[in-house]
């Protein structure tokens, strides 16, 4: 759902004047073009607002969703590949989705449509968090919801939540299949994590309840150290992936050059003494990106000294290998070690090939793509077997996994 944020406000006169349903994807397997949690609003006129699997199965997702409008009911609707049937409706890609439908405006217990009107008031980076409790069955009857702001604080105390928790079967925050619910739920929320929390275990077919949690963090930082000829299109380029770019240089007439306007901060600052403080303040964490592109030792040495002291997803460093010999050294004199520098992106990208500036961002951002998702193989996809794609699945405490055929996007622990 929180992907509809940025256009759900163009849908505000919908939602005012006639009934709708959302459509939720709540599992996926195998090569499915979309992850769990993306959603589809189905209005009472046929009108729609985002997609599920790219076209495959929407047609048959809008029937359902208007047939649950007239009785009221929920739908949970599994599609796969049928080669039996070229006219059924089904995922061409090989995977399989199941999709949950729910009214959700048409009053009685449910609070969704409450939630869907508070998320089109959110702003398009605005950190916020969607919890609904799902009735599997096809009787099932509406949901509870609750829209929570700044997740990354936490969020289990919120009030609304414990209707919630009453609601889905787990007694309430202060006995133990509540608490256990609720810490649960807290480690998503503070580590961005959307997925399905089963309550009983035995599945979303049979008609128990689960919790779908939808979180979405601040965007994480990705912090370009040097202004040079690299740096211009990584900064632009970096946009897409949904990190805020910050430039840092120490010399004024580089880091003011209008090149790097795309940036969405540019620090003229030591770069060690940036990182510094930024970490000091709280505003550097686990998923924050560094790529030090100043090819400078006076700048490089003190910075990845910095970098390597702290706990982020990725450190890089551009250059041959035999800057990186000198930097190892360096680093080991300085105290530096072995273990950590081996964490060390460096000599930064992946081999492409690449020459140009241009190739070269394509590089480096490929190898940071890469180690979000360490079982990438890095092979061209026809030389590979087995789905394409593979979302990385969660333990209990957050803690992002490797991803595994048998446990994709859903998480369910009894």
């Amino acid at each position: 759902m929180l992907d509809l944020i940025p256009t759900l406000g163009g849908w505000a006169p919908v939602l005012a004047r006639q009934p709708f349903a959302v459509a939720t994807i709540v599992r996926a397997s195998g090569s499915v073009p979309r992850p769990v949690g993306t959603s589809m609003l189905v209005a009472a006129d046929g009108t729609v607002l985002g997609s599920l699997s790219g076209g495959c199965v929407e047609g048959a997702v809008v029937a359902a969703a208007l047939e649950a409008m007239d009785d009221g009911g929920t739908r949970l609707e599994t599609f796969g590949f049928s080669a039996a049937d070229a006219f059924a409706a089904g995922l061409t890609c090989g995977g399989e989705l199941d999709v949950h439908i729910e009214p959700a405006n048409l009053g009685g217990a449910s609070t969704l449509g409450e939630a869907v009107v508070q998320l089109a008031a959110c702003g398009p980076d605005e950190p916020v968090a969607l919890i609904r409790r799902l009735n599997g069955g096809a009787d099932g009857g509406g949901s509870s919801a609750v829209v929570i702001r700044d997740p990354g604080s936490g969020g289990a105390g919120h009030p609304g939540l414990a209707a919630l928790l009453a609601a889905s079967g787990s007694g309430g925050p202060s006995d133990t299949p509540g608490r256990a619910l609720a810490a649960r739920l807290e480690s998503f929320l503070r580590s961005g994590t959307t997925g399905v929390l089963e309550l009983g275990g035995a599945g979303l077919c049979t008609g128990e309840a689960a919790v779908i949690v939808e979180t979405r963090l601040a965007p994480p930082r990705l912090l370009v150290f040097g202004a040079n000829d690299f740096s211009a299109p990584l900064l632009p380029a970096a946009k897409p992936l949904g990190y805020r770019v910050t430039l840092v240089d120490a010399r004024p007439a580089f880091a003011s050059q209008e090149r790097f306007t795309a940036a969405d901060e540019v620090i003229t600052a030591w770069p060690h003494h940036y990182l510094a403080a930024e970490a000091a303040a709280g505003r550097v964490d686990s998923r924050t990106v560094i790529c030090v592109l100043t090819h400078d030792p006076k700048f490089d040495i003190p910075l990845l000294e910095t970098a390597l002291a702290l706990d982020v997803a990725f450190i890089g460093a551009l250059g041959s290998r035999r800057s990186h010999a000198h930097r190892v050294d360096a680093l080991l004199d300085r105290g530096v070690r072995p273990e950590r520098i081996a964490q060390l992106h460096s000599p930064l990208g992946l081999d492409l090939g690449a020459v140009t500036p241009a190739e070269v961002a394509v590089s480096v951002l490929a190898e940071v793509i890469a180690a979000r998702n360490p079982a990438a193989s890095h092979q061209p996809l026809r030389d590979t077997s087995g789905p394409i794609h593979q979302p990385a699945t969660v333990s209990k405490t957050g803690k992002a996994l490797a991803p595994t055929k048998l446990l994709q996007q859903e998480i369910a622990w009894t």
